[in-house]
């Protein structure tokens, strides 16, 4: 999953503090009943240090915020610095009741040109929900085409507003979006091989990069493979079959170019149109399936029992290949598997997995 700020205050790179939670805590607050008046007693020191700390408190949630005043223009092409008026054009459910297919149309004098280099994979829009003024990331599946279509994979979470906000839209409803924002920027013969290890809707950001790369050419020239893990706890809250069904197609007819392999938790529940149980892996995706997505044989039980963990070079373990890791799911999933992220969400050193396989900050981005 992306990161994300919240639009009203935007505190998630301090204190991870929303809007309504101030909002809450000063209501309590100013609830309480009346409050006495500061004492003398205590020296005039102390309440100047009182009225000073409120000042400061004060100051640090009501000062302007640019991303909360930002304005709506409706006449305006896209841009990060101001909000646009889209309309959904489509909704559709998923197998995962919790997900849908959501698809936003951009008016057409909003539109850039679609050659600009924003458009470039990885990026995403902010969507603003006007109920509580908070907005989130997406990360447009496609990318955006000529007619200013974009469609997205969201789903509800139980303390998701912005999720939860956009499931009850429907089509010709209006909505407001900002973007887009590069995510993450791809470069075309950098790496030999990218591997993306993804869960839930972490997908997203990958689906993006293959369609451009692979999906959308009919004679696809890139020189990079590209491997994708993906997880998730069932069968059915597998992405739907407009995201997996292409993938699958593609790695089957092209393996060289492609490699896709599928883990759930549990194989318990209904089945998905587009993977069959043979089709899956039950476990959690670790230090094994990474080893095996760059070809590097696990050792033995016996062997690791008696030989002491080793942590060659990246370079050793990838055959010579320049490899690149992108990582984007849950934050326990990323942690487990590249590492927790950093202080405001920086990217932190490499741990998990990857980190013990020796992979650093040059071979690892977490999203």
């Amino acid at each position: 999953m992306l990161r994300s700020l919240p639009l009203t205050v935007r505190l998630v790179s301090r204190h991870t503090i929303s809007s309504r939670t101030c909002g809450y805590v000063f209501k309590r607050y100013a609830s309480t009943g009346p409050v006495g008046r500061p004492s003398l007693r205590a020296g005039p020191t102390s309440l100047l240090l009182g009225l000073g700390s409120g000042a400061i408190v004060a100051s640090y949630f009501l000062w302007p915020d640019p991303s909360r005043a930002a304005p709506t223009k409706a006449n305006a092409l896209l841009s990060p610095t101001y909000f646009t008026p889209v309309e959904v054009t489509e909704t559709e459910l998923c197998t995962d009741p919790n997900t849908r297919l959501m698809t936003l149309i951009v008016p057409r004098q909003s539109l850039p040109a679609s050659d600009e280099t924003m458009f470039q994979p990885i990026w995403s829009i902010y969507i603003k929900d006007d109920d509580i003024q908070v907005e989130r990331p997406f990360t447009p599946l496609e990318g955006i085409d000529s007619e200013g279509r974009m469609k997205f994979w969201i789903k509800k979470y139980e303390r998701g507003e912005v999720g939860r906000w956009l499931h009850s839209k429907k089509a010709g409803d209006k909505i407001e979006i900002r973007g887009p924002l590069k995510t993450w920027p791809w470069q075309e013969a950098e790496w030999d091989e990218v591997i993306m290890i993804s869960g839930g809707t972490g997908i997203t950001p990958f689906y993006q990069l293959i369609h451009r790369e692979l999906l959308s050419r009919p004679s696809p020239n890139t020189k990079t493979r590209f491997t994708l893990l993906h997880s998730s706890r069932r069968p059915a809250e597998l992405p739907p079959l407009e995201i997996l069904e292409p993938l699958v197609t593609y790695s089957q007819a092209r393996p060289d170019q492609l490699q896709v392999s599928l883990y759930v938790d549990s194989s318990e529940g209904p089945s998905h149109p587009a993977a069959s149980s043979s089709d899956l892996v039950v476990g959690r995706i670790g230090r094994p399936a990474i080893e095996r997505a760059i070809g590097v044989e696990a050792p033995s039980r016996w062997r690791s029992f008696f030989s002491k963990p080793s942590k060659s070079r990246p370079h050793d373990r990838t055959g010579g290949k320049k490899v690149l890791f992108l990582v984007c799911g849950p934050d326990p999933m990323v942690a487990a598997i590249a590492g927790p992220f950093g202080r405001n969400f920086s990217q932190g050193e490499v741990g998990g997995a990857l980190g013990e396989l020796g992979f650093d900050r040059e071979s690892v981005w977490k999203l």
